[in-house]
């Protein structure tokens, strides 16, 4: 069922936003919450009217869209994390911690336009995350998640054996 977004929806789109989802999910959610519209051809051209009274705003938010991006370019964020055995992680890195390392680098990024392939990272190594801020504007940031101290293997001790005391 296509649907045209009438405000932002985490993991679906922005808004204006012509999007298509599960008939279920538009009518029993989305709809009522007052989140989309159906895409109707009238529901279309109200759009299209819409986007063309907003063209001077959408060009001033895809300005500063373009900065973030600039910005991004040339920020890097290495994200610590408790690593076990190998390179696995305890727990999993997702959206939140991407834009916490963002703002902590001086680059304001809302996690709802962070967008990590299978949601969550469980392994160390270079990822690559979808940054959308725009309708028009996306960029694929890379970053990496390394292991919060380095790793120390403890040598094992071996057992000594004591004496039994005799009775």
């Amino acid at each position: 069922m296509e649907i045209i977004l009438k405000k932002d929806v985490e993991n679906l789109g922005l808004e204006f936003d012509t999007v298509n989802v599960k008939p279920g999910y538009a009518r029993n959610f989305l709809i009522p919450q007052g989140f989309a519209v159906l895409a109707t051809p009238k529901n279309r051209a109200i759009l299209a009217e819409t986007l063309e009274v907003r063209r001077e705003e959408e060009a001033k938010l895809i300005a500063e869209a373009n900065k973030i991006v600039e910005a991004l370019k040339k920020t890097t964020v290495s994200i610590a994390a408790k690593v076990g055995t190998g390179d696995r992680l305890f727990g999993s890195i997702n959206n939140h911690n991407l834009a916490e390392a963002l703002e902590k680098a001086g680059v304001n990024v809302e996690r709802k336009y962070i967008k990590i392939p299978g949601n969550t990272i469980k392994r160390l190594g270079k990822f690559t995350a979808k940054i959308r801020l725009h309708r028009e504007v996306e960029y694929d940031y890379e970053f990496d998640v390394v292991p919060d101290a380095p790793v120390v293997e403890e040598p094992k001790a071996e057992k000594k054996e004591e004496p039994k005391a005799e009775a």
